[in-house]
C-alpha cells in the first residue's frame, strides 16, 4: 500500500505531541512494509532538511514545502475583516504546496491520502474540489481514499480558552476564532471517506457534527454520498524506548512537561502557579516544581531559578531523561481535546501522574489505579499534601501506568488497526460507486 501522509509540520524530531503522533504513523507503516510519501509543511519554527526522515529507510520519501506559518498581526487582521476562514487554517495554505499535492496525486500510484489534522484539511476539502471541478484532476471515484486523522476537535479548545479569558477584546476574538473553526470542522467532514478521532470523546463530537449537517452540504466531493467512517484510534509510541527508569528520582519533586507556546499548556501552568502553588509552597517547603518545554514565555524564563522552589528548564532534549529525575508528573490542563501524548509517555515510563480530567481525556485512566484525577484547586492541593507526606502509593500507580501504556499504545498494534481501517473502507467505497 502507498500512503500519502499530509502533515502540518515535518514530523521530526519527535519531541512534541503532534510530531510524535505523525512520526510514529509513518514509522509504523514503513516498518509494516508499506510505502509512505510524507508531504509536509516545512514551517520556520520546525524547519528541517529534506532528508530528515531518511533514517526510516527506502519505504519513506519526504517532500517538504516551505510555508511561512508565523503569526502576523496584519495578516490576522486581514483574515478577520476580509475572509471567513479560521486564521489557524489560513496560515497553512500555500499555492506551492497545493500544486505539489496535485502533482503527487497525478504522478504517483497512491492508495490512501492520510491528512494529519484540521490545519491541512483545506487541501482536500477546498483545493481538491476546485481542481476536480476545473477538470485538472480526475473525478473523485478515480482518486485515492481520503482519511482525516484529527489530533483535536480544534474549535472546542478555543471555546474553552475564550470562556476563561477576562480581557473582553481577547474573549471576543477567541470566540470568533472558535466559531469559524467550528463551521470549518463541521463543513469538511463529508469531504473525507474516514475520520480518525484520537479519543472516543472527539468521535462523539464528530458524529454529532456530521448528523447535524444539511444534506446539501455533503457536496460533490463526498465519496458516492456515503457518510464517512468515524473511528477511534489512539496516538501510538515506540515503547521499545519508553521503559521505567532504573534510578530513583529526587524525592519531593513534581514536574510538568509540554510545549510552552501552546495556549492550553500555558493556561494550565498559569492556573497551577496562581491557584495552587503558593499554598502548596507555604505548607510543603521542601517540595520542588520543575517545568520543561519548548518556547517558554518571558513570564517563566524571567523567574530567578529556584524562586518559590520553581525551576524552569525550557526545552529538554530527552523527555524520558527529564521525567526520570523527578517523582510526580503534573498535568493541570483546563482546555483541550484529543489525547495528551506526554501523558502516555509518562504512563509508559511508569510515572505516577496527577491530572485534571481534561488532561487525561482519551486515555484509559482509572483514578487511584494508574493515574490520579483531580479538578478543583483544593483537590489538587490535598493530593500534593498526600504525596508530600508519603500517603500515595506511587510505586503501585506507576506500575499500573506502565502496564496500561504497553497494552494499549504500542505503534505495532495501532498501525495494524490503521491498516485494517484503510482496507475496510476501500471496499465499502468501491461498492457504493455507480456501476
Amino acid at each position: 500500500m502507498h500512503v500519502l501522509q499530509v502533515c502540518f509540520r515535518v514530523p521530526y524530531p519527535p519531541h512534541d505531541g503532534g510530531a510524535i503522533a505523525m512520526y510514529e504513523t509513518v514509522r509504523g507503516l514503513a516498518e509494516a512494509g508499506h510505502i509512505v510519501t510524507v508531504l509536509a509543511v516545512n514551517t520556520p519554527k520546525h524547519h528541517q532538511p529534506a532528508d530528515a526522515l531518511a533514517h526510516l529507510g527506502p519505504n519513506v520519501q519526504m517532500v517538504p514545502v516551505d510555508v511561512d506559518t508565523r503569526l502576523s498581526p496584519l495578516k490576522a487582521l486581514h483574515n478577520l475583516l476580509l475572509t471567513d476562514r479560521p486564521y489557524n487554517v489560513e496560515r497553512f495554505i500555500s499555492s506551492r504546496l497545493a500544486e505539489t499535492f496535485k502533482n503527487l496525486l497525478l504522478t504517483q500510484a497512491i492508495d490512501v491520502v492520510h491528512v494529519e489534522g484540521t490545519f491541512v484539511a483545506w487541501y482536500v476539502a477546498v483545493y481538491l474540489a476546485q481542481e476536480i471541478a476545473a477538470g485538472r484532476l480526475p473525478a473523485r471515484a478515480q482518486l485515492p481514499l481520503f482519511v482525516l486523522r484529527s489530533h483535536n476537535v480544534e474549535y472546542t479548545i478555543w471555546e474553552m480558552l475564550a470562556s476563561r479569558t477576562g480581557n473582553p477584546l481577547k474573549k471576543w476574538y477567541l470566540t470568533k476564532l472558535a466559531q469559524r473553526l467550528r463551521a470549518f470542522e463541521h463543513w469538511i467532514l463529508p469531504h473525507f471517506d474516514a475520520i480518525i478521532a484520537i479519543t472516543e470523546e472527539d468521535a462523539v463530537r464528530f458524529r454529532a457534527m456530521y448528523a447535524s449537517l444539511p444534506a446539501a452540504t455533503t457536496g460533490a466531493l463526498a465519496a458516492a454520498a456515503t457518510a464517512p467512517t468515524i473511528a477511534v484510534m489512539p496516538a501510538s509510541f515506540d515503547l521499545r524506548r519508553l521503559r521505567p527508569a532504573t534510578t530513583a528520582p529526587q524525592p519531593r519533586t513534581v514536574f510538568m512537561l509540554g510545549s510552552l507556546n501552546w495556549l492550553p499548556n500555558l493556561e494550565g501552568v498559569d492556573w497551577f502557579l496562581r491557584e495552587i502553588w503558593p499554598q502548596a509552597h507555604a505548607e510543603l517547603p521542601e517540595l520542588e516544581l520543575h517545568i520543561a518545554g519548548s518556547h517558554p514565555p518571558k513570564s517563566l524564563t524571567s523567574r530567578p531559578a529556584g524562586q518559590d522552589s520553581v525551576f524552569v528548564h525550557g526545552f529538554v532534549e530527552s523527555s524520558t531523561a527529564f521525567m526520570a529525575q523527578y517523582e510526580l508528573m503534573l498535568v493541570p490542563l483546563l482546555s483541550g481535546g484529543g489525547m495528551r501524548v506526554k501523558v502516555v509517555e509518562g504512563l509508559a515510563v511508569g510515572k505516577a501522574i496527577l491530572s485534571t480530567t481534561i488532561g487525561a481525556e482519551g486515555i484509559a485512566a482509572h483514578d487511584g489505579e494508574n493515574l490520579l484525577l483531580r479538578d478543583a484547586p483544593a483537590a489538587w492541593l490535598q493530593a500534593l499534601r498526600d504525596y508530600y507526606h508519603g500517603r500515595l502509593p506511587l510505586a503501585a500507580i506507576g506500575q499500573a501506568a506502565a502496564r496500561t501504556a504497553h497494552e494499549l499504545y504500542d505503534t505495532v498494534q495501532v498501525t495494524a488497526q490503521l491498516v485494517r481501517l484503510y482496507e475496510q473502507v476501500r471496499p465499502r467505497l468501491a461498492a457504493a460507486q455507480p456501476q
